[in-house]
């Protein structure tokens, strides 16, 4: 197994290209079950999730090609031959939920098991159900699978969701595209990846309004057509490179940055005592005045401070001038990084959705263990950051959201390499 050796105390200096997100290809590639024509995907990132989703929608039927260096996913659905989204796929990327709309709406019939993936919180598929209840469907759950049925197809109805979730969301949002009738979203996911989504899925012919606010609507469309569409910037890479020179020092400018997509997480480095500057090519971060300070944060749906980079900033916070409170409302277990972070000298007190995190002049290198995506980053942030080595175990959760970190923070002066495991 695989593990990143970090020297810490080198300053940081250079660009850093940010790839297209994660979380968004990953809502964009199973939309191209909803048609019977092409759908191509560009500025696609290179990551084991994106190739499990390609296993997943190759498993269904649909044909998917790799091409410039993975950065282009090619697409088409036009031969489905299985409604069954299998447990050995599924279990490893709770993402995998997001084929079960697409499939019910174009189909009238899926079955898909119940999803694995970070194990940071219990994240059910209830509320991915009700919507899709609320659009007519009829769902049974028998051993492990959801089977979903809609005779005569879905229809159009309104869902407002007891609290935001995006993955519930996106897959309300695929389904009804092809629902007959409007269906109206309420308390809506916001977040970019929703915008994004509902472009790509406006190119392909579907009738969507209100994207970006809390309330979505949608006229169902009798089928959808091919498209091309590139994935936008990732904006939780954006802020974990944006974290790399508040933390070790220097300068670095993200290139394909923009403010509108981290504009809450870069108001709290700017209250940190780190200069944020956009540039025509993407963002240029450096710290203001040398120690940053502390700073107290709460994870919020977006346009909040996200979730995704709560483990990431509270890697700076170790070594901030003074004593910050992090406040996780979004997913209950996440803070399975401070114990880590504690071993190489970190002051962390964690009260259950909240983290006392009281800063040190220095952190020191240690041997540590990613436990979850964003976890895994934090510590090779926290070891850039450290006296001596700092070796990171498990990083296949890493490589799930983060492609070619050595090569990247390498190139701006890091003492960063991969270590193969047998």
């Amino acid at each position: 197994m695989d593990s990143i050796l970090v020297k810490g105390g080198a300053e940081l200096h250079g660009e850093i290209p940010i790839a297209g997100a994660k979380n968004a290809c990953l809502t964009l590639m199973p939309a191209t079950l909803l048609s019977d024509e092409p759908l191509t995907l560009t500025n696609a990132p290179r990551l084991s999730d994106i190739r499990t989703m390609t296993e997943l929608l190759a498993s269904l039927g649909a044909e998917v090609t790799s091409l410039q260096d993975g950065q282009v996913l090619a697409m088409s659905s036009h031969d489905l031959n299985n409604h069954v989204a299998d447990y050995d796929i599924v279990r490893k990327m709770r993402a995998s939920i997001l084929v079960l709309g697409p499939m019910l709406a174009r189909h009238g019939h899926a079955v898909v098991s119940l999803p694995g993936g970070c194990a940071i919180g219990a994240r059910p598929v209830d509320l991915h159900l009700r919507a899709l209840e609320a659009m007519g469907a009829e769902l049974e759950l028998k051993e492990g699978y959801v089977h979903a049925t809609a005779k005569g197809g879905l229809k159009g109805g309104t869902f407002e969701f007891p609290f935001v979730s995006v993955g519930a969301t996106e897959n309300a949002l695929m389904a009804a595209t092809l629902a007959k009738g409007t269906t109206v979203l309420k308390n809506a996911a916001r977040e970019p990846e929703i915008v994004d989504l509902a472009h790509c899925l406006q190119k392909m012919g579907a009738q969507i309004e209100g994207e970006g606010t809390s309330t979505i609507t949608i006229q169902g469309v009798d089928r959808l057509h091919g498209a091309t569409h590139p994935v936008v910037t990732d904006r939780i890479e954006l802020g974990t490179y944006m974290l790399a020179p508040a933390i070790a020092g220097g300068e670095v400018e993200c290139l394909g940055g923009r403010m509108d997509l981290v504009a809450a997480f870069a108001e709290k480095l700017d209250e940190a005592g780190v200069s944020v500057e956009e540039t025509k090519r993407g963002l240029k971060v450096s710290r203001k005045n040398g120690r940053v300070d502390a700073v107290n944060v709460a994870t919020e749906p977006f346009p909040g401070f996200p979730t995704d980079l709560q483990a990431q900033f509270m890697a700076l916070m170790c070594t901030a001038s003074g004593t910050s409170i992090l406040e996780e409302k979004i997913f209950e277990n996440r803070f399975m990084h401070a114990p880590e972070l504690m071993r190489m000298g970190a002051q962390i007190d964690v009260h259950g959705g909240h983290a006392t995190v009281t800063g040190v002049e220095r952190l020191k290198g240690a041997p540590v263990m990613a436990t979850d995506l964003r976890a895994s980053v934090s510590l090779i942030l926290a070891g850039l950051a450290a006296e001596g080595e700092t070796v990171v175990s498990r990083v296949y959760h890493l490589d799930r959201g983060y492609e070619r970190v050595e090569e990247k923070l390498g190139a701006c002066g890091a003492s960063i390499e991969r270590i193969k495991g047998e």
